[in-house]
């Protein structure tokens, strides 16, 4: 009886020892279940961003310093822990070296998305959209390791606070003080407020915000557009002439020509107004740094890139993006070219409309194409040149996709969309492309992200 009751406790013994261990190993095993992250969290940042850029309408150069920030701050948590990647904080002069990680107690890739995100939010008005987000992944991070969240959070959140530090140099604040651009009527070369809502030049003195990556904002500076004339045989005249006949004949092929369909897909203006008697509606899209970074998505996707190299491609592109910007914008306020819709209005055509509403800055260089030309150097430089993809960037604002050849042939043609819309004469949107290439060009030889090989 005593041995039954013995080998009794004993089997329980067991038995209790048992469910403890296999309690204590799932304890343990659940402790270390790490957070998973994807592409796809990063793409859903971006898209966050970009809707918020949208909302507050942010002017074309202002919005490339909001996607760019962001980005920097995500690559160099990347960089300081993938030895794939490079810092940029020995390659652009002004960046410091960001805090130091614990590797073993970081989740770098929660880290960069944290950062990415505070980031973003330090730099726009509306944060709704990216708050949504923010706290949607915030909990089902936390449900997944308490720790490991919080200790990456924090650390994303340093990192954050180390580039905001470093990018409030950069005078943009102080260009925020700055006097309007002053319009000088008497010049009939000069830039005049276009209709319908004749605003004041935007961002006159953004050639002062600092460059990332090149010299000064006048490294690149253009060759110069012809020489301002109303003289018939002139090469100004006869470009003149050329945005004109051109618009006119795209017209009389109706609305679905081709030469529309193109305008109208490279628009990117973030604020098209249309006035019905009293009332003003405005229409709300994507800058054209915007549909690049659409393009940079794309390209990435359809390679499959894992996190780390969909934040290095962003990365590269977006600071291309933001150095053209300045150079293209320091441009159009020296040469200060007016624009063909007031210069046709007054000496060929008062009644003659552009198809495109003319964006409220002067004429030379086109954005649009400097921009296109230093994001399309850049994306062929990371994803090689015949890059073959459809275009579905324009979708969500009722425009169908478009297939292109390589990341060059959709530049070539935003830049010619801009003389098809009737905002650019030839000179700004053949030189302008020639400059962003030339941009493009330097930043892919300037700075290294990748190593090679």
């Amino acid at each position: 009886m005593k041995q039954n009751f013995s080998t009794l406790i004993l089997n329980n013994f067991r038995t209790l020892l048992i469910v403890f261990c296999v309690f204590l190993f799932s304890s343990c095993t659940q402790e270390k279940k790490t957070i998973s992250i994807s592409a796809q969290n990063y793409y859903a940042c971006i898209d966050q961003v970009t809707n918020t850029l949208v909302h507050d309408i942010f002017s074309p150069p202002v919005a490339s310093r909001v996607y760019v920030y962001p980005n920097i701050a995500a690559y160099e948590i990347i960089a300081q822990n993938d030895e794939n990647y490079l810092s940029l904080s020995s390659q652009i002069e002004s960046l410091q070296k960001i805090p130091v990680v614990n590797a073993d107690a970081v989740n770098t890739k929660v880290a960069a998305l944290v950062a990415y995100m505070e980031v973003s939010k330090k730099l726009t008005f509306t944060h709704d959209f990216v708050n949504k987000l923010q706290d949607s992944l915030y909990k089902s991070w936390e449900k997944i390791n308490k720790n490991e969240f919080e200790v990456s959070k924090n650390y994303g959140e340093k990192v954050a606070q180390h580039i905001q530090e470093w990018f409030t140099n950069d005078h943009y604040n102080q260009t925020r003080t700055m006097p309007k651009f002053s319009v000088d009527t008497d010049d009939i070369s000069r830039w005049q407020p276009t209709p319908p809502s004749y605003m004041d030049g935007i961002e006159p003195h953004w050639n002062k915000i600092t460059p990332l990556v090149l010299n000064s904002a006048s490294q690149f500076k253009p060759e110069r557009h012809p020489d301002f004339s109303l003289e018939k045989t002139s090469d100004f005249y006869k470009e003149l002439l050329e945005v004109y006949q051109v618009t006119n004949e795209i017209r009389e092929k109706g609305d679905e020509a081709e030469e529309v369909k193109i305008a109208q897909f490279w628009d990117c203006n973030p604020y098209v107004a249309v006035s019905t008697g009293h009332l003003t509606v405005a229409t709300k899209k994507i800058t054209p740094g915007g549909h690049w970074v659409g393009i940079t998505k794309i390209a990435c996707i359809q390679n499959k890139l894992s996190f780390e190299e969909a934040i290095y491609a962003h990365t590269y592109t977006s600071i291309g993006m933001f150095d053209a910007f300045i150079s293209c914008w320091d441009e159009k306020y020296r040469s200060n070219l007016i624009r063909p819709e007031t210069l046709i209005n007054t000496t060929i055509d008062k009644n003659w409309i552009p198809l495109l509403q003319t964006p409220p800055f002067p004429e030379y260089t086109s954005g649009h194409s400097v921009v296109s030309g230093a994001a399309s150097t850049i994306l062929t430089h990371v994803f090689k040149d015949n890059f073959a993809f459809v275009d579905t960037t324009e979708l969500p604002y009722g425009l169908p996709s478009r297939k292109f050849t390589s990341f060059n042939q959709a530049a070539e043609e935003a830049a010619i969309s801009r003389l098809y819309g009737g905002i650019h004469y030839r000179a700004a949107v053949d030189n302008g492309l020639v400059q962003g290439r030339n941009i493009g060009k330097y930043i892919c030889e300037k700075i290294q992200l990748k190593k090679k090989g």
